[in-house]
């Protein structure tokens, strides 16, 4: 008798090339449309229509109605993460594409993981986090220290309140590009939005490119080249209010 979840269902679904480019354009956390969908997987409408029915049925996309208009997302942060761990998981394999985009190095550089950083930029942002002991990495996750906390506090972040929601507060994040962790869950999405409030970045337009403005590039170099012993708020402010 087989026992557990029937996963070869998802696997065909997700191995579909024209499916695959589906769920790796809306892990920008963003809402498009059928007619948007079929260009970025190079088929039909009457294909895509196909294509995401079953991506719908299968409970992997949501769909959002406006007006005339239907508008398609990710389920949740669970379908992102695996997405995330089969790209982890391809990489290494050597599964990559054979012509890159021109927009490949902006997308290793810095980018959207469902709702928080990734890339190059991500990576760094973790890792200066935990070397000025505002997150206390271990091998089983991260943890927000008493410093960190007061950090958050005065760039504009309650960890205690999100810490009191159902999502992890959180989460290192295994980077595919990077091979290294980069900060997900509840206080990666918080970090990453107040970075766009404060116009230190944007979303490039239909990508998950995530760019940074010249503010932003100063504050953050100044912040990652801060030595541990030094107070962290003074490098990196939080964004204007």
């Amino acid at each position: 008798m087989k026992d557990g979840p029937h996963i070869a269902r998802i696997a065909a679904l997700i191995g579909d090339s024209a499916r695959a480019e589906v769920l790796t354009a809306l892990m920008a956390d963003r809402a498009l449309t059928a007619t948007e969908l079929a260009a970025v997987a190079g088929v039909t409408k009457q294909t895509i229509s196909a294509h995401l029915a079953k991506l719908l049925d299968a409970r992997l996309l949501t769909v959002e109605h406006q007006g005339r208009h239907r508008y398609f997302r990710l389920a949740d942060r669970d379908v992102a993460h695996l997405l995330e761990s089969l790209m982890n998981v391809a990489f290494r394999a050597g599964a990559v594409r054979l012509r890159a985009s021109p927009r490949e190095p902006a997308l290793r550089r810095a980018r959207m993981c469902y709702d928080h950083l990734a890339g190059e930029v991500g990576v760094q942002f973790y890792e200066a986090l935990v070397r000025q002991g505002l997150l206390d990495a271990t091998p089983q996750g991260a943890a927000v220290t008493p410093a960190g906390a007061q950090w958050f506090a005065q760039v504009g972040i309650d960890t205690t309140a999100l810490a009191q929601q159902r999502r992890m507060l959180c989460r290192p994040c295994l980077d595919w590009s990077e091979r290294r962790h980069h900060l997900g869950g509840a206080l990666g999405a918080a970090l990453l939005q107040r970075l766009f409030d404060g116009g230190w970045a944007h979303r490039a337009q239909g990508s998950r490119v995530v760019h940074f403005t010249a503010k932003g590039e100063l504050a953050l170099r100044q912040w990652l080249a801060t030595s541990p012993e030094a107070p962290p708020s003074t490098a990196l402010r939080g964004p204007e209010q």
